[in-house]
């Protein structure tokens, strides 16, 4: 059983610098394909309103912005890396250089408000984004917050974790991110003038991505070179797999993140 506060992960520190590299590493392009087909799109479009500005918030190089446009729904997006933004601002999507603990946006304007990965890297805590997420957002108007989830898996590897992240802090590594349980995460939500109407656990077993790919290559190898009548082990295996990771179960044990989804009061 760990203290009631969000487990804190260190490596090299979440800063300006930081978010520049690591987007620098990847294109608009190729980043807008992984989004039209993933399951966090789905769940961003069941709760997203179909009128009214949607602002997301640590946007990136904007591809969800870019995504949302394309069907129908009044997308903005802004983050703290000019890199990124002058990127996405390149293809087309309208972001804007701010920084989420101070938004230069007027009280109230927006219908919903997202963040996906975004509010757990600062090492003072989300409070501050969130408290500026509540002012610019409409009475009624949706939340969508996304953070790394503490789910059973990390929760058994705890010790493992608190041991790892120890040696790192002493070799002089710098907090990185947070990871929440749902009941600290929608604590966080409701005391910042939200009502949580509930959570989404997704991208399970990230920590076996590189093996389910392996086992789903080998499986279509193994689906051609098949003979009539012969069965694909390794095709049935990696899908039994994936449908055993994306059912509830699943994804609370191996989900990587949590989306919670609230109303502002």
């Amino acid at each position: 059983m760990r203290a009631a506060v969000p487990f804190a992960y260190y490596s090299r520190a979440a800063t300006t610098q930081f978010w520049s590299e690591h987007w620098g590493g990847h294109s608009v392009e190729e980043l807008l394909r992984v989004a039209q087909s993933s399951p966090l799109t789905s769940l961003l479009e069941q709760h997203l309103p179909r009128q009214g500005s949607i602002l997301e918030a640590g946007c990136g190089l904007g591809q969800y912005v870019l995504l949302l446009r394309k069907r129908g729904y009044q997308a903005v997006g802004v983050d703290w890396s000019a890199e990124a933004v002058a990127e996405g601002c390149r293809a087309g999507a309208p972001l804007a250089v701010m920084d989420l603990r101070r938004l230069g946006v007027p009280d109230g304007l927006l219908a919903a408000y997202v963040s996906l990965g975004v509010v757990e890297h600062d090492p003072e805590g989300p409070q501050v984004i969130l408290t500026e997420a509540a002012r610019v957002l409409t009475r009624g108007g949706t939340v969508l917050v996304s953070v790394p989830y503490w789910n059973g898996l990390r929760r058994l590897a705890g010790p493992l974790l608190a041991w790892r992240n120890r040696r790192v802090r002493a070799a002089g590594g710098h907090f990185y991110q947070f990871a929440f349980t749902r009941a600290e995460l929608g604590a966080l939500l409701e005391a910042h003038g939200f009502s949580v109407r509930g959570f989404h656990a997704y991208d399970p077993a990230r920590i076996l991505r590189g093996a389910l790919l392996r086992l789903s290559d080998r499986g279509r190898e193994e689906m051609s070179l098949t003979a009539p009548g012969e069965g694909p082990p390794r095709w049935v295996a990696s899908r039994a797999l994936r449908a055993l990771l994306y059912s509830g179960p699943g994804l609370r044990f191996f989900g990587h993140m949590l989306l919670a989804v609230g109303i502002r009061r």
